[in-house]
């Protein structure tokens, strides 16, 4: 996985942790589960990311 790729899926899920976050103290349930999607998209990401490293070795 090159750095760019795991620093963008490092900032995509703190973007998500923050709008969960909000939602959370706001009461807004649907930022706090776009947060949540936001988070399980970048460990989808990082997950496809390590595939491909390993297939390449």
């Amino acid at each position: 996985m090159s750095g760019t790729d795991k620093i963008k899926n490092a900032a995509e899920k703190a973007a998500g942790k923050g709008k969960e976050a909000v939602g959370d103290v706001t009461g807004n349930d649907k930022l706090k589960a776009e947060g949540k999607v936001d988070q399980a998209q970048a460990d989808l990401k990082q997950a496809g990311e390590k595939v491909k490293d390993t297939l390449k070795d």
